[in-house]
């Protein structure tokens, strides 16, 4: 049996004040929550303050990115070790945003996980298709090439990691897939990692990374191969956050 698991994206968003408010909420309010697993990922700055709200919680902490070098002259880079000296359990790896607007590839979003792993961090990572892939019947396709790059480096690669399919077409736009059209996708995702390694692919928490909201979460969740999700707006929105979690725990 896969726990459901959700992680709260809080992308560039927050400041000292409202991280303070938004936990205060959110950590005793996900404490009574069971047979879950959650998460939060703030900006690389508020990592510090989070990870001591959260200190003796259930709730984990993780990053929005990492680079891929280990230290040295990168300016501006964030490291998985320095990740997991502040506390991270999880990293979001190859984000829909780091794609397309920050221009990673698929080439550098597996060499990211790759050191995520090395450095012992959980990696999310996310796939999906934007809107003219969609129209253009290439979803699988683009999908399958976005995976095939992490599993050519060897599926040994995605043990202890998250699969969070987002639809780019449906994040911060207000549309969501269907649980159904989420569903299929989430298949064609289980079964092209079974190719490799069936026990991999049942085992493995795909969750649903697209405008997934407290009135959705419940419906998607029930799908049999949605694990969860990867939460931008309503993670910033506590009582939103707790609710998806609770269906989370429910669906379970």
């Amino acid at each position: 049996m896969r726990v459901k698991f959700v992680a709260g994206n809080w992308k560039m968003n927050g400041n000292v004040a409202s991280n303070e408010a938004l936990l205060q909420v959110l950590v005793p309010g996900l404490a009574g929550i069971s047979g879950m697993e959650n998460a939060v990922c703030p900006p690389y700055t508020y990592l510090s303050q989070v990870q001591r709200t959260l200190k003796g919680s259930k709730t984990a902490l993780g990053g929005q990115d990492l680079c891929q070098h280990a230290n040295g002259a990168y300016t501006g880079g964030v490291s998985a070790e320095m990740l997991r000296d502040l506390g991270c359990t999880y990293v979001i790896v190859g984000h829909s945003e780091r794609r397309m607007v920050f221009g990673e590839s698929d080439a550098l979003v597996a060499e990211k996980f790759g050191v995520a792993q090395q450095a012992g961090l959980k990696p999310i990572l996310c796939v999906g298709e934007t809107l003219e892939e969609r129209d253009g019947g290439r979803t699988e396709q683009v999908v399958a090439r976005q995976l095939d790059a992490v599993m050519q480096r060897g599926a040994a690669e995605l043990q202890n990691a998250v699969i969070a399919y987002e639809p780019v077409w449906a994040i911060g736009t207000g549309k969501t897939a269907s649980p159904e059209e989420a569903q299929a996708v989430h298949g064609f995702i289980r079964s092209r990692l079974a190719q490799a390694d069936r026990k991999l692919a049942d085992g493995m928490r795909i969750v649903y990374g697209g405008s997934v909201k407290a009135a959705n979460a419940a419906q998607l969740f029930t799908m049999p191969d949605i694990d969860g999700g990867l939460i931008g707006g309503a993670a910033l929105v506590a009582e939103d956050f707790i609710a998806i979690c609770r269906a989370a725990a429910h669906a379970g």
